[in-house]
């Protein structure tokens, strides 16, 4: 008896994007893995011209351009960058919004691998998988000695020289020296940073995804997990639901939060936020009193436990302090406020109990607890995809910022 053919099975759209992603991932860490055995050999010690992106002058796009990137110096790593996020504070230093020096190369949300390392290093080595931080962890500063405090003395936020420790720079185009941005400058194939600046990771992890630890993810996740350490059972508000904000909302679920109030004025954003944890999301613009009214009357009148100013604006920062409980209430600072710009504040809101704190980069020490988050992520505590809306090749970086400022992406992720 002859048999019958098996006829093919055919694949969904689904199974198809599923294994195109899987060789991506793939590609990429071979490629980091593949750099790390060969770069010793053929560019440590030398000037390594690449890619980069190069803002020129302020509120004109960065044009790709070749720069050289000088070798390492002492206690300093230079990286092949792989995959880098597109962040807001990125675009605020193209608007005058965040003062930098110009030239420059941007970019501070990125993943790598180790090219070459500087006199000294002991930490990481080359061909190793690592992020680079922006804020450092140098072990000795009185921030880095205590329990309480993430904000290195070594950090780039204080200062607005745009240059390395040693007040040189590493890169230089067109015969013209360019400025580092925020210590890491990962708009560029290759960038050397500080050996205080840089977490080594799972060799495993997929750079295009956990390079958000590098700046988004750990931000709003560590606001609400670290530095609010928010409650089981309590009810929390987000204002403004970018990647920063939305990772908020995630770290407040994982903490056990009941309610998760999402506030923003763009309603397109309300089916991620709920796919996220959010439980309710308000627009502002739907009320006729203060949102902070508006939630004291979601709550019965008692306000909520802790709310998380996401946006970076003077206004929602004091309207997320005034949405708390007036006693026992926390609120939360995770955007970056504009410069010279000043409160005007009714001092009761604070005497009667409230706690009102800042949090720069979650609160996370950084070389301590990079590493963990991304084990976190590879053991599948948290998922990162629903953040990534678009991944470009870094040529197409302006596409990328286009996407951002008309609120089409929450993250863009640049490959190489």
């Amino acid at each position: 008896m002859r048999g019958t053919r098996k006829q093919p099975t055919l694949l969904t759209n689904k199974e198809i994007k599923q294994a195109i992603d899987f060789l991506k991932q793939t590609e990429l860490r071979a490629t980091g893995l593949q750099l790390g055995e060969r770069s010793t050999m053929s560019t440590a010690g030398k000037v390594i011209k690449c890619k980069a992106a190069v803002a020129w002058e302020i509120k004109k796009p960065p044009s790709i351009e070749q720069i050289e990137v000088a070798p390492p110096k002492a206690h300093e790593v230079r990286i092949k960058i792989l995959a880098v996020g597109i962040c807001r504070s990125d675009d605020h230093v193209l608007t005058g919004a965040l003062a930098a020096p110009f030239p420059l190369v941007m970019g501070h949300e990125s993943a790598g691998v180790v090219e070459s390392i500087g006199e000294g290093v002991t930490s990481v080595k080359p061909g190793d998988k690592v992020i680079p931080l922006f804020i450092p962890q140098c072990g000795k500063c009185r921030t880095c000695r205590s329990a309480r405090g993430n904000l290195c003395t070594e950090n780039f936020l204080g200062r607005n020289s745009g240059l390395m420790c040693d007040g040189t720079t590493r890169f230089t185009c067109k015969g013209k020296s360019l400025h580092h941005f925020m210590g890491v400058s990962s708009f560029s194939e290759y960038t050397v940073v500080h050996e205080n600046a840089v977490a080594k990771i799972d060799d495993d992890a997929p750079l295009e995804k956990v390079c958000l630890i590098g700046c988004g993810f750990s931000t709003g996740y560590g606001a609400a997990v670290q530095t609010a350490q928010v409650e089981p059972g309590s009810t929390c508000a987000v204002f403004g639901l970018g990647g920063v904000g939305l990772s908020t909302v995630m770290g407040c679920k994982a903490a056990g939060a009941s309610r998760i109030i999402a506030v923003d004025i763009n309603k397109s954003k309300f089916p991620k936020a709920k796919e996220m944890g959010a439980t309710e999301c308000v627009n502002p613009l739907d009320f006729k009193k203060p949102i902070n009214e508006v939630l004291f009357d979601m709550t019965g009148g008692e306000g909520v436990d802790y709310s998380f100013e996401v946006i970076g604006r003077i206004d929602t920062m004091t309207a997320a302090l005034a949405s708390c409980h007036n006693n026992i209430g926390t609120s939360v600072i995770v955007g970056a406020p504009p410069p010279d710009s000043q409160f005007n504040l009714d001092p009761m809101l604070l005497f009667t109990g409230r706690t009102w704190k800042g949090s720069v980069f979650g609160g996370w020490k950084t070389r301590d607890y990079i590493p963990k988050l991304v084990s976190d992520f590879m053991g599948k505590k948290f998922m990162l995809d629903p953040l990534i809306t678009h991944t470009l090749p870094f040529d197409n970086i302006n596409e990328g910022f286009e996407l951002l400022r008309t609120g089409k992406s929450i993250r863009t992720v640049l490959t190489f």
